[in-house]
């Protein structure tokens, strides 16, 4: 989706926190198995890059949190990742607090190379994710670059705010309550943790079919409506990410039973779900196996 260049979106409270430590390019990194550990960890939220051995880098102190240099209107959110993904902060935030009683905000992190978490190092190496116990999403917009110029992929604008909603829709799950009433019970096609992660795909979904519909202090809509192609390229990487597909792309076999986020056509169709329904749509866990 593309930002009204005069939208107002100075107002985001999203942080730059850095620099931390390089990232070491270990053995394999150039090869098929680490596109797509490197696609997986950008979209699903998860930190996959202990199975590229020396991929990883060693986390530094950072310093103290900063703001989003040059990114007031919506024209700065169309021309940087980082702006675009402040701004998005916005547009994620008026839409929940719609949809949510008593909607409090994640925090958001935007990562410079990375920083130590409760969840974990955040980096472009580990991609964006959300960590429940600080509510807060970290994402390092350099990792879409990564994937530009060394990996073909297009990381297009509304690919990355479905990144975001994705993580945004686990915050949800964590404020009200869904995930402690389905805590993680192991692997498998139809498991909790597919389930949650298909929801979050699924909320994603409803929030980009209305995100349009959000607006600045000056009533002015931040996002223009996403076209047919922009939509196109967000099923695309709802499908680049499924658990089938990355376990081909490793050059191994389909192995549903260790599935944690869902295979290509569930994360596409989940997504589309909820663009098409709506969230009341979107209740992943009332849905029988076989139809899931």
């Amino acid at each position: 989706m593309t930002f009204n260049d005069n939208a107002s979106v100075g107002g985001n409270t999203a942080r730059r926190r850095g620099p931390g430590g390089a990232i070491a390019a270990g053995g394999g990194v150039a090869g098929l198995g680490a596109i797509a550990v490197l696609l997986l960890n950008l979209f699903t939220g998860g930190n996959f890059s202990g199975l590229l051995g020396g991929l990883g880098g060693t986390p530094q102190a950072g310093g103290e949190d900063a703001v989003v240099a040059n990114c007031q209107t919506g024209a700065d959110a169309n021309a940087n990742d980082a702006c675009r993904i402040a701004a998005t902060q916005l547009v994620l935030d008026g839409y929940w607090e719609d949809q949510v009683r008593g909607y409090r905000p994640p925090t958001l992190v935007i990562v410079d190379q990375s920083t130590s978490t409760r969840c974990g190092t955040a980096s472009n190496a580990t991609g964006p994710f959300y960590c429940p116990p600080e509510e807060t999403v970290y994402i390092d917009p350099t990792f879409f670059g990564i994937l530009r110029q060394q990996f073909g992929a297009t990381a297009g604008s509304l690919a990355q705010m479905y990144v975001l909603a994705h993580e945004y829709g686990h915050h949800i799950q964590q404020i009200t309550g869904i995930m402690d009433a389905y805590p993680n019970n192991g692997t498998g096609a139809t498991s909790n943790g597919v389930r949650t992660e298909l929801q979050a795909d699924c909320f994603a979904g409803a929030w980009v079919a209305n995100a349009a519909n959000e607006r600045d202090a000056n009533g002015v809509s931040y996002l223009q409506p996403p076209t047919e192609e922009q939509i196109r390229d967000a099923l695309d990487a709802a499908g680049t990410v499924g658990d089938d597909h990355i376990q081909e792309q490793s050059g191994g076999f389909v192995n549903p039973e260790s599935w944690t986020h869902g295979s290509s056509e569930q994360r596409q169709r989940w997504f589309a779900t909820g663009y098409q329904n709506g969230l009341g749509s979107c209740d992943t866990f009332a849905v029988s196996g076989s139809g899931l």
